[in-house]
């Protein structure tokens, strides 16, 4: 099996096998680091999770703060299961996202990049946010450790990566 990349946290950037995606684990942020605070409140959840099995209420308010109505978006996708982290024998990955509205977004966690509309025009054209709710639930799914698991070949990896370029 491949590896389930880790949040950064503490300096450092090791990765965990999948199975460790289906529950809360100690979470490291990818090679391609995020704002220190929002590396900090993830460090910060995924302890609370790992002592309590529950985000404590702060951590949800600050996240709220932070990443506005995302947030809440977000977390529902968490609660719909709708974050799959695709994986293939070579080792290389992809999240696949169910958004609200039915459609499938690729997510890209080693270099934070969504598929999706407002991840094109919020975060990367009008820099006015920093992830799309969709990239946030997937940085939350490792939080959470609710994060689906399939394992495709390395054909059927790339064939799923064309689709989106062929979308585009």
């Amino acid at each position: 099996m491949g590896a389930c990349p880790r949040v950064r946290g503490g300096g450092t950037s090791a990765a965990l096998p999948e199975a460790a995606c289906g529950r809360a684990m100690a979470v490291a942020l990818p090679a391609v680091t995020l704002p220190a605070v929002i590396e900090e409140l993830l460090s910060e959840m995924t302890a609370a999770v790992r002592d309590s099995a529950r985000i404590p209420d702060e951590h949800l308010l600050s996240l709220k703060f932070v990443f506005g109505s995302s947030a809440l978006q977000a977390l529902d996708l968490i609660d719909r299961q709708s974050i799959t982290l695709i994986s293939s024998p070579s080792g290389r990955h992809v999240y696949q996202v169910l958004g609200s509205s039915g459609k499938m977004y690729t997510c890209l966690a080693s270099c934070h990049y969504c598929s999706c509309p407002a991840f094109a025009f919020s975060v990367i054209r009008k820099s006015d946010s920093l992830l799309c709710k969709h990239l946030l639930a997937v940085y939350l799914s490792w939080v959470t450790g609710t994060c689906q698991q399939l394992s495709v070949s390395d054909k059927q990896l790339t064939d799923i990566l064309m689709e989106k370029k062929q979308e585009a």
